[in-house]
C-alpha cells in the first residue's frame, strides 16, 4: 500500500516538472522571439511598404482578379496589349523594393498581347476557341525553378546564372495555352530549399507590406509579386510549404493539390513520372476566386472530372474541425492574434451551418519535423547534388568558404548540407508514425470534413529570423507528409499590419472542399488587403 502510494506521488511530481518545463519553454520561446524582433528591427531599419500604384488607372488594372481581366478582355473593355504593359511598368516600379524578378518583364509578352487583340477585334477567334483559353491575354509568371523555354532557370544558384531552360514545365505550357501571357520569372532560395527567398545571385526578396520582412520560400518571389500587382497571377512548387508559407507571409492565397493532380515535369528538374513524392504544383492568386478555374487548366479535363472541379459544394453540409497546436516544443507558442482568428473562423462557420467546429487532434503531430525530415531523403531529387549544380559539395569546405567570404552560397543553402550529415530519423519509427497520423485524418475527415489549422504561430518574421527559429514551418510541412490538399487562406491583418491566415486542409482528391471554403472565408473575412494599404482588418 506506501508502495503504491509512493508511486502515485512520482507520477504527480513528474507531471508537475513536466508542466514547469513546458511553461519555462514557452517562456524561452517567446523571450528568444522579443530578442530577435528587437535586435533584427534595429538592424533593418524602420519599417516601408511597397509603392501604390502611379494612379487610378493603373490600379483599376492591376488589382483586379484574373477571372475578371480575362472577361474585360474578351468583352473588349480592356486590351490585352494594355493590360500586359500595366504590368510590366508596375514590375519595373515596384521590383526596385521588393526585388523578386529573375528574369523578365518580357519584350515578346506585348506582341503576344498585340496578337491576341488583332484577332479579336478582326473576329478571328472563334467562341469555341474563347472558352477553350480561359484566361486569355491575362499575365501571369512562376517561380525561377520552374521551366519557360528560352528564359533564365537559375535556381538561385551562381554556378547557372546563365542556364536558360530549353522548354515549357508541362504547368507554364498549359497556362500558355489557356491563353494567359508569361511576362516574367521569380526569385527563389537556392534549389527551392529554404523558407526564405535568398540567393547569392539575385539577393533576397523583400515582403510587400514591410521590405524587413521575409516572404518565404520557396515560391517567395510569386508570392511579393502577386500581392504588390505586378502579375494576374502566379503558379509555385510546395514540397514543405513552399506554396504555402510565401502565400501566409505575402497575405495571398495558395493551393497545394493532391498528390500528382498536376504534372511537375519541369518543375525543378522533375520528369513528371515521379511517383512517390511530396511536391505538387499549384495556383497562387490574390483572390480565392481565381484558385478554381486555374486549377482546372493545371488538371487537365480528365483530371478535373476525376476531382469533381465542377462540382458544387453545400458548405452546410461539410462537417468542421480544428486543431489549436502541433504540439512540437520546438515551434513557438501560437500569439494570441493568431488565436482570435481561430475562433472567429470557428464562429462563423458555425453561423453558417448551425453546427460546431469540432475540437480535434492527430496523432504523432509532436515529430511533424522529424517526419518530414525523413521524407526529403526518400525524395527522387538528391538535394546537395542540385545545390552543386551536379557536383557533391563538401559541407566543411563551404562552411569555411563562408566564413571567409568566398562562398557562392547562402548560410541557408549551407545549413542543408551540414544537415546531410546528421544523424538519420529510424525509418521504422517514423513510417509507423506518417501511417498512424494519416490514417487518423483519413478518418478524422472522410469525404465531407474539413480541417481548419494554423498557418504559423506568428507572422512573417524578419529577414534572417529562420537562420535562428526554423522550425515553425513544420505546421506547413505535415500536410506533405500527409499528401493531401490543403489551401492557404489570408485573413486580414495584424497589429503590426502584416499577414494573418489559415490553411484549409482535406481528404485526398477532395480539394474543391478546400477551394471552397476559401472562396467563405473571403467572403467572411476579406480576403487579400493591399500592401501598400496595409490598415488593420
Amino acid at each position: 500500500m506506501v508502495e503504491k502510494h509512493g508511486s502515485v506521488k512520482k507520477k504527480k511530481m513528474g507531471k508537475k516538472c513536466n508542466k514547469f518545463l513546458d511553461a519555462l519553454l514557452v517562456l524561452v520561446h517567446v523571450v528568444v522571439d522579443y530578442i530577435l524582433e528587437f535586435v533584427l528591427g534595429w538592424y533593418l531599419g524602420p519599417q516601408q511598404r511597397c509603392s501604390p500604384p502611379e494612379d487610378k488607372k493603373q490600379d483599376d488594372v492591376v488589382s483586379k482578379s484574373a477571372v475578371e481581366l480575362a472577361l474585360l478582355i474578351k468583352q473588349r473593355k480592356l486590351k490585352a496589349y494594355d493590360v500586359v504593359k500595366t504590368y510590366c511598368d508596375r514590375i519595373k516600379t515596384v521590383n526596385r523594393e521588393i526585388n523578386a524578378v529573375v528574369d523578365g518583364p518580357f519584350a515578346e509578352a506585348l506582341e503576344e498581347a498585340k496578337e491576341i487583340d488583332r484577332k479579336l477585334d478582326n473576329g478571328e477567334i472563334s467562341e469555341e476557341d474563347l472558352k477553350a483559353k480561359p484566361f486569355l491575354g491575362v499575365p501571369f509568371t512562376t517561380k525561377d525553378s520552374t521551366e519557360v523555354a528560352g528564359k533564365l532557370h537559375t535556381l538561385g544558384l551562381i554556378a547557372r546564372k546563365n542556364e536558360r531552360a530549353k522548354e515549357d514545365a508541362e504547368c507554364v505550357r498549359l497556362m500558355k495555352e489557356s491563353g494567359a501571357i508569361i511576362i516574367a520569372t521569380s526569385n527563389v532560395p537556392e534549389v527551392n530549399k529554404w523558407i526564405e527567398s535568398r540567393n547569392m545571385l539575385i539577393g533576397q526578396t523583400n515582403n510587400p507590406y514591410d521590405l524587413r520582412r521575409s516572404v518565404g520560400g520557396s515560391s517567395g518571389g510569386e508570392a511579393a509579386l502577386i500581392s504588390a500587382c505586378c502579375t494576374g497571377f502566379g503558379l509555385g512548387t510546395d514540397i514543405g510549404g513552399s506554396i504555402r508559407i510565401p502565400a501566409f507571409n505575402c497575405g495571398v492565397y495558395g493551393h497545394k493539390p493532391s498528390t500528382n493532380v498536376v504534372n511537375m515535369r519541369g518543375c525543378t528538374f522533375r520528369t513528371g513520372k515521379e511517383e512517390k513524392t511530396m511536391v505538387a504544383a499549384g495556383p497562387m492568386t490574390r483572390y480565392a476566386t481565381d484558385l478554381m478555374p486555374i486549377l482546372k487548366v493545371l488538371s487537365g479535363p480528365k483530371m478535373s472530372d476525376t476531382l469533381k472541379l465542377s462540382q458544387n459544394v453545400d458548405l452546410k453540409k461539410l462537417r468542421y474541425f480544428y486543431i489549436p497546436t502541433n504540439k512540437m516544443k520546438q515551434c513557438n507558442p501560437v500569439n494570441r492574434e493568431t488565436q482570435m482568428r481561430m475562433y472567429q473562423i470557428r464562429r462563423h462557420f458555425q453561423n453558417l451551418t448551425g453546427q460546431e467546429v469540432k475540437l480535434a487532434d492527430l496523432p504523432k503531430l509532436e515529430v511533424t519535423g522529424k517526419m518530414w525530415r525523413y521524407w526529403m531523403t526518400q525524395e527522387p531529387a538528391n538535394f546537395n547534388k542540385l545545390l552543386g549544380n551536379g557536383v557533391d559539395l563538401n559541407p566543411f569546405v563551404e562552411l569555411f568558404k563562408k566564413i571567409i567570404g568566398k562562398s557562392d552560397f547562402t548560410m541557408a543553402a549551407i545549413y542543408s548540407l551540414i544537415d546531410s550529415l546528421l544523424p538519420k530519423e529510424k525509418e521504422s519509427l517514423i513510417r509507423e508514425a506518417t501511417t498512424q497520423c494519416k490514417e487518423a485524418l483519413q478518418e478524422l475527415l472522410g469525404d465531407d470534413g474539413v480541417l481548419f489549422f494554423h498557418s504559423s504561430p506568428r507572422t512573417a518574421p524578419f529577414h534572417y529570423y529562420p537562420l535562428v527559429k526554423i522550425m515553425d514551418f513544420s505546421y506547413f510541412s505535415i500536410f506533405n507528409v500527409l499528401q493531401v490538399p490543403v489551401t492557404q487562406v489570408p485573413l486580414g491583418l495584424d497589429a503590426n499590419g502584416l499577414p494573418m491566415g489559415v490553411q484549409v486542409v482535406a481528404n485526398d482528391m477532395n480539394d474543391r472542399l478546400c477551394l471552397a471554403v476559401a472562396e467563405e472565408l473571403e467572403r467572411g473575412f476579406g480576403g487579400w488587403v493591399p500592401p501598400y494599404a496595409a490598415i488593420r482588418n
